[in-house]
């Protein structure tokens, strides 16, 4: 099994900012921006790049906590590839596996070794896995999943829940951040698409309600016609909200009193807060979940796993296709990365890392007179500018003050240190204690100039 001082790259600690730096610029990486939007729209691939500040920028290379840019800047960096770099960047043992690989083939049109040996690592790991489907993206991997739960129950009703984040597809894309103004009552929520150009038709049979509301749950299951509920089992997309005490089992044993397939989506918790995800650490196993991100450290790999009744539907009529899934070279990463992460020493050693720099940042804030709440977990945790206490639900996240906060993360990336716009911050077992001084330096300096 590999540990937490085995992941980490050697040398990257003696690379650090010096405190007397001109503060960083990002001109290359604009002009480079500017180029590509003549050939993709606004010069990205994904619109989740396009509202980072100052604009999109334009990486080299990457090591451990660092990212370096085109503009010559070394930058702590706290996306993480939006979360899927548990290990850090760069990863030597994954690197290894990769490069292994990719003397034997790219693509087999078939099975491998890599993609068994994946498989019984990662149901070994995850307590409701007893047999999965490797997919290529977490927004994959749910529509399998609500395939597997409608071609099971032979219902078509869908339950998830506002500011619950499942993919980009038309089908649940929806009240992922719906306003106040248009969402409607709160204990019947207005299904809100998220984007134009959505068929109506593809999520009519989706209803929306208010996550951390059991007796509202218990109520609308209890009518016996919903074939699946799906819910983040921490929200940790728009914030991180914990589920309130008995919450997550109360959803379980009404979803087994009414027949109806309870999916968990760990997309980001999962293999990232503990080796089986939020399921482990809340002790309430799912009938499905879906994992993506931190399962093969950047390489594009999901999984739908669960009851293997269920999902030996893809045996009996249901489809699920994917000329990419379960790509060896993939696979080898895959096999890498649950190797890494497998016996918890790794996740655990984030622990003290990520709980030193919620509190540094939380007394940041208030030192600089700054309402805020930080919370989470330490290997994903968010920061809400605008909140006293630590919200419930999505409609508590309404009253966050993003803009400020915007301009907190464009102060951090002048001091060098890279933050989500979106208020999450992802670590990696190569955050050591020098990373974090430097980051808290930075986030005492940016909070004084936002104040």
């Amino acid at each position: 099994m590999g540990t937490a001082p085995d992941i980490a790259p050697a040398g990257i600690a003696s690379r650090v900012n010096r405190p007397d730096q001109p503060p960083a610029t990002f001109e290359e990486s604009r002009r480079r921006i500017e180029r590509a939007a003549k050939f993709m729209p606004g010069g990205v691939s994904s619109n989740f790049r396009i509202g980072m500040v100052p604009h999109p920028l334009v990486f080299e290379r990457a090591e451990g906590p660092y990212l370096f840019d085109a503009d010559g800047n070394r930058l702590v960096d706290y996306y993480l590839g939006m979360g899927p770099m548990i290990l850090g960047h760069n990863s030597a043992p994954v690197r290894r596996a990769v490069e292994q690989q990719l003397e034997r083939g790219f693509l087999y049109g078939g099975q491998s070794g890599l993609e068994e040996e994946a498989a019984e690592l990662f149901c070994a790991m995850v307590p409701c896995a007893e047999k999965l489907r490797f997919c290529s993206s977490g927004s994959e991997a749910v529509q399998a999943a609500l395939r597997i739960a409608r071609a099971a129950t032979g219902r078509r009703t869908v339950i998830k829940f506002e500011g619950h984040y499942h993919g980009w597809f038309d089908s649940i894309l929806v009240s992922v951040a719906p306003q106040a103004d248009v969402a409607g009552d709160r204990a019947h929520p207005t299904p809100i698409p998220g984007s134009t150009g959505q068929d109506p038709t593809a999520w009519g049979s989706v209803e929306v309600l208010p996550w951390n509301d059991l007796p509202l749950l218990e109520a609308r299951l209890a009518v016996g016609d919903v074939a699946a509920v799906i819910m983040e089992p921490a929200m940790c997309n728009a914030g991180a909200i914990f589920p309130k005490p008995g919450y997550l089992e109360g959803a379980r044993a009404a979803c087994t009193a009414a027949g109806t397939v309870l999916i968990f989506d760990e997309v980001i918790t999962g293999f990232r807060v503990a080796p089986g995800g939020a399921q482990q650490v809340f002790g309430v196993t799912p009938d499905l979940a879906t994992f993506a991100k931190a399962v093969a450290s950047g390489f594009p790999v999901a999984a739908v796993a669960g009851r293997a009744e269920l999902l030996d539907v893809f045996t009996r009529g249901a489809v699920h296709g994917g000329t990419y899934n379960s790509q060896p070279v993939a696979m080898a990463a895959t096999v890498a990365s649950l190797r890494a992460l497998a016996d918890g020493s790794a996740i655990a050693s984030i622990a003290p890392h990520g709980t030193r720099l919620m509190q540094g940042i939380a007394s940041a804030l208030k030192a600089a007179g700054i309402t805020a709440s930080v919370t989470g977990f330490p290997q994903i945790f968010h920061v809400a500018f605008g909140l006293s206490e630590p919200a419930q639900e999505w409609r508590d996240l309404l009253r966050m003050d993003k803009a400020r906060y915007i301009r907190f993360c464009g102060a951090l990336l002048t001091r060098r240190v890279r933050a989500l716009e979106r208020g999450a911050w992802f670590l990696s077992t190569t955050h050591d204690s020098l990373a974090i001084d430097e980051t808290l330096a930075a986030v005492a300096e940016a909070a004084r100039d936002v104040a």
